[in-house]
């Protein structure tokens, strides 16, 4: 074997440098004590995106994948830590288990909440298209010292037969309809930044054009809210601010939320009002 050089010593410390200095920005603070009523703000952080299928120990299985299109696809799965099944996380905005499929043009997004059957979880997907997709089970483990940032796995699939692809909207476009309401994007700067955390603010009106003054809880909030990269296909939770039935003023919703890369994001904001569950997107650009 042969010696090492000063110069190869020096290329290896100049490495190990930026090991350590890569280590330091990820680290997270201590979180706040159980029994604190402040929850501090997102803070930048590695943590689960949904672009593999195993995260800290957990891995999919994949038990039933989706096969055709359909309203009513079946979807089965577990969860499994060192090779074992786990069926018991934390809640979640009231549910164990979140679990979402994409496809890859944004245009067919679903959410649901499986049933736990044994030790596997079951659910159905409506799919009315064709296409390459990707899901994701979302959930927070009980030994979590991070409860804000699930762990999320995600795998592809695809439903065969033709698809009709939907070109995403551009970020200029900040006010969509959802079932007759009407969803703004009110914030300034217009770009969100990449690894900083900030709020992102939605102005909800009502059909008749008159701002919503207050929202039915849904999944214990205000709101749902999850991001998808539009080209990585990485997942973004956005946490709501109000708390579940408050009044809103001037119609308006809060979410914040670190997004860990550049580009653009589709935002699906899932509201109930009327005893009526809607689903607003909206695409973000986020720069550096």
């Amino acid at each position: 074997m042969r010696s090492l050089r000063f110069t190869d010593w020096a290329f290896l410390a100049a490495a190990a440098a930026v090991v350590a200095a890569a280590t330091i920005t990820l680290t997270r603070p201590t979180p706040a004590p159980a029994h604190s009523t402040h929850q501090p703000d997102l803070v930048p952080a590695a943590h689960s995106d949904g672009l593999s299928e195993a995260e800290g120990g957990y891995r999919f299985d994949r038990v039933t994948m989706p096969a055709e299109r359909g309203p009513a696809v079946p979807v089965a799965f577990r969860i499994l830590r060192d090779g074992a099944p786990v069926t018991t996380f934390l809640d979640n905005q009231t549910k164990q288990m979140h679990f979402f499929a994409i496809r890859d043009d944004m245009h067919v997004f679903q959410h649901v909440h499986p049933t736990l059957v044994g030790d596997t979880w079951h659910t159905t997907l409506s799919l009315p298209d064709g296409g390459a997709y990707r899901m994701f089970a979302e959930f927070v483990p009980t030994d979590t010292k991070d409860p804000r940032h699930p762990v999320v796995l995600g795998v592809p699939f695809t439903v065969p037969g033709d698809t009709s692809l939907v070109p995403v909207p551009a970020p200029a476009v900040s006010t969509v309809t959802a079932d007759g309401f009407t969803v703004t994007r009110i914030d300034e700067p217009e770009h969100p930044s990449a690894m900083r955390p900030q709020s992102l603010r939605f102005a909800i009106r009502a059909p008749d054009g008159t701002p919503v003054k207050a929202l039915d809880p849904h999944l214990g909030a205000n709101g749902h809210m999850t991001g998808f990269h539009t080209m990585l296909l990485s997942a973004t939770h956005l946490h709501p601010v109000e708390p579940p039935g408050a009044p809103l003023i001037n119609g308006e919703l809060t979410f914040k939320a670190v997004f860990a890369d550049r580009g653009e994001y589709r935002l699906f904001l899932e509201f109930s009002h009327g005893g009526k569950l809607h689903t607003a997107a909206i695409t973000v650009a986020v720069t550096s």
